[in-house]
């Protein structure tokens, strides 16, 4: 696609985001990936609220600073997942508050922090494996998201927020927009009796929506 119609897109969807609340201050970015492996990436200390298409970061495959404003400080860990699922062609890092409090909470299983509680979970977001916590802007959260990435389309980072990937922005904005609101569900329900998905309920889900 070309790479004003992209640079566009990012500022479009950023602003939704923005207005729905998903995304706040500062916090936050937003990456597609290129045909030559380079990305678009929202630059460090920007408003997904208040971007211009001239702002948006270039930056190689290999991590350098092509073109626009400097990138996010957390674009190495895009990369990262990038490296690891060639189908994924945009990256959505937000710090939404059910998601965010989720990342807060002690795990028993870190390997998936979410129980089954919708078909749509399953079918967008799929297991949510924790990654420890790093500082923002730790090159090692690279090593550790790379490690997770293959397998999964969303990540949570522990106190920090989710990454979720996806084959375009429009479907990784929509998998982001899933995992905010099975986060909301399940703050609204733990403390009542569940009924979940079960077992075989997920692998049929599974194998008619493959990721």
């Amino acid at each position: 696609m070309n790479e004003d119609i992209l640079r566009a897109d990012i500022v479009r969807y950023g602003a939704l985001l923005y207005t729905r609340g998903l995304a706040h201050g500062s916090a936050g970015n937003l990456s597609v990936r290129l045909d030559d492996g380079a990305i678009l990436v929202t630059p460090t200390n920007s408003s997904l609220g208040f971007l211009k298409p001239e702002q948006i970061s270039k930056v190689s495959a290999k991590g350098t600073h092509i073109a626009g404003d400097p990138p996010s400080k957390e674009a190495f860990f895009h990369l990262a997942v990038y490296d690891e699922r060639p189908a994924a062609n945009a990256i959505v890092h937000l710090h939404s508050t059910h998601a965010v409090a989720v990342s807060c909470l002690c795990h028993k299983d870190s390997f998936d922090v979410l129980p089954p509680l919708t078909a749509y979970q399953i079918m967008r977001i799929g297991r949510l494996p924790l990654v420890p916590y790093y500082r923002p802007g730790d090159r090692k959260l690279a090593d550790a998201v790379r490690g997770l990435a293959g397998e999964h389309k969303a990540m949570l980072l522990a106190n920090h927020g989710p990454i979720v990937s996806g084959k375009s922005l429009q479907d990784a904005i929509h998998a982001y927009e899933e995992l905010e609101e099975t986060a909301k569900l399940f703050f609204l329900v733990q403390s009542r009796p569940v009924s979940l998905l079960t077992c075989e309920a997920i692998a049929e889900l599974n194998d008619v929506f493959p990721s």
